[in-house]
C-alpha cells in the first residue's frame, strides 16, 4: 500500500517520535524492524491507531487486526446503526492512510459466550462483573494472540496504558507513567507467556502526547473521544443487557437490614451493587448502604456504613506474576476498585486457597470485582491478582451477617 500521510505530517511525527523515545526500535526486537511482523490490535480508537502508526513509521511489518465483537442490533436488540461498525471503519481508514494491511475478524459468537453471557450470569448471581478483564482474558490476549502467532508475528502490540519492562527474571508488568490513564487493574490476568509476546508502546506516554502524535500523523481519529461505557452497554444501562440476555431470570425479593428486619422489596438483585446508597427507596432516618447481595434468597442486605468495612478478601482464579512463588504472609499493595489507590495488605496462602488481609479495612468491596496485587515497596510492579469471591471483616461484627459473596 502507498501511504496517504503527507511528507510534512511525517516530518512532524518523526520529531515527536524522537522526543517521546519512540524512534529506532521502540519494541526492542533487535535488528532491522522491517524483518519483524507486528500485529496491532486496533479498536478504532486513538490509542490503538497511534500505536499502529508509530510502529509502521518505525519500519516494522505492521498488520492491523480489528475484532468485530458485537452488534448492537443482535446483542441488545437496538435498532439503528452499529456502533462497532463505526469503530471498524475508523480502524480501516487509519490503516489505509498509513499504508499497512488491515483485517477484520468476526468474534461475535465467542465474545457473546465468553463476555456478554458471563456478564449477565455474574450479575444474576449477585456479583459485580468487570467484562473488560474477561475480554482481555478470553478474547484479546487469548484468541487474538493465537491469531497473531499464526500470522507469523514476532509480537502483538496494543494501545493499553501499561508498561512492559525487562527484568532480571524476564519481562515485568508495570503501571503506566500516566497514573490517570493507567490500565493495570484491567490487565492483572495477563500471564507470563502472554507478557513474553505482548508490547505496550504507549505505556510511558500521557494522553496529551498520544493525541499530539495522532495529529502529527493526520489520523482521522485524532479528536475521537475516549469511550466511557462498557462497549456493549450503551449509556451504562447494564440492567437492560442482563434482561435481554437472560429474560425473566431476575426475580423480586426483600430488602433486609443486617439486624434481620425486612425493610421493603426490590425488583431484582441485578439492580444493586455493594456499597450503593442511592436508589434504595427506604426511609429509616440514618443512611443505609447495600452490604451484601444474596441471589439464592433474592435478598438485598443493607446496613450502616460501618457494616461495609472488610479486612479479609477471599480470591479465586488467582494469577501470579511475581518472581518467586506465592507465599503466605508476603507483603503487597492491592487495589479492590479501578479508581482506588493501592493499599497495604498481606497474602494469606493455604494450599490452593488465596486470600488478602488488608492492613486497614476497606469499604464497598464487591464480589465479582478484581483484587490486583502491586509491589509493596513502590506500588509500581503489577504482581497479578484474582477475582473477589468472598469478604469478611470487623465491620459486620455483632450483626449476625457474615459478608460472603
Amino acid at each position: 500500500m502507498t501511504t496517504l500521510v503527507s511528507g510534512d505530517a511525517l516530518a512532524r511525527a518523526d520529531a515527536l517520535l524522537s522526543e517521546f523515545n519512540l524512534s529506532g526500535d521502540p519494541l526492542g526486537l533487535g535488528g532491522n524492524p522491517a524483518d519483524h511482523r507486528v500485529v496491532v490490535a486496533m479498536s478504532g480508537g486513538v490509542d490503538s491507531s497511534v500505536t499502529a502508526a508509530v510502529l509502521h513509521r518505525a519500519g516494522y511489518d505492521v498488520v492491523g487486526v480489528t475484532l468485530q465483537l458485537y452488534d448492537h442490533g443482535a446483542a441488545i436488540q437496538k435498532k439503528g446503526a452499529c456502533c462497532a461498525g463505526q469503530d471498524i471503519y475508523d480502524a480501516k481508514r487509519v490503516a489505509e492512510a498509513c499504508g499497512f494491511p488491515h483485517y477484520v475478524l468476526d468474534y461475535e459468537s465467542r465474545f457473546r459466550e465468553a463476555v456478554i453471557e458471563e456478564f449477565a450470569d455474574t450479575y444474576l448471581a449477585g456479583y459485580t462483573p468487570i467484562p473488560c478483564v474477561r475480554c482481555n482474558q478470553t478474547v484479546k490476549f487469548a484468541d487474538l494472540l493465537d491469531t497473531a502467532r499464526q500470522l507469523g508475528a514476532a509480537c502483538m502490540a496494543t494501545g493499553h496504558y501499561i508498561q512492559r519492562v525487562a527484568g532480571p527474571n524476564g519481562p515485568e508488568l508495570r503501571r503506566a507513567a500516566d497514573a490517570g490513564k493507567d490500565q493495570s487493574y484491567f490487565l492483572f490476568a495477563t500471564t507470563h507467556e502472554q507478557l513474553d509476546f505482548l508490547r505496550f508502546p504507549l505505556g510511558h506516554l500521557n494522553k496529551d502526547q498520544t493525541r499530539r502524535l495522532a495529529e502529527a500523523f493526520s489520523l482521522i481519529v485524532a479528536d475521537k473521544p475516549d469511550s466511557q461505557d462498557i462497549c456493549f452497554v450503551p449509556q451504562g444501562r447494564y440492567v437492560d443487557i442482563v434482561e435481554k440476555v437472560r429474560p425473566g431470570a431476575s426475580r423480586p425479593g426483600e430488602i433486609v437490614h443486617v439486624d434481620g428486619r425486612v425493610l421493603g422489596n426490590h425488583d431484582g438483585v441485578i439492580r444493586y451493587t455493594v456499597g450503593q446508597r442511592r436508589g434504595l427507596n427506604i426511609a429509616l432516618g440514618d443512611p443505609l448502604y447495600v452490604v451484601r447481595l444474596d441471589a439464592e434468597t433474592a435478598q438485598v442486605i443493607v446496613g450502616p456504613r460501618e457494616a461495609l468495612e472488610v479486612d479479609t478478601i477471599g480470591l479465586k482464579e488467582v494469577n501470579w506474576l511475581g518472581d518467586d512463588a506465592l507465599s503466605d504472609g508476603a507483603p503487597v499493595r492491592v487495589k479492590v476498585r479501578s479508581t482506588r489507590p493501592p493499599v497495604p495488605a498481606a497474602l494469606a496462602v493455604d494450599g490452593d486457597s488465596v486470600s488478602v488481609v488488608l492492613a486497614k479495612g476497606e469499604e464497598g468491596v464487591a464480589p465479582g470485582q478484581a483484587c490486583v496485587f502491586y509491589s509493596s515497596d513502590d506500588e509500581d510492579r503489577v504482581l497479578g491478582g484474582g477475582w473477589i469471591a468472598s469478604t469478611s471483616g470487623r465491620g459486620n461484627a455483632g450483626t449476625g451477617v457474615r459478608l460472603i459473596g
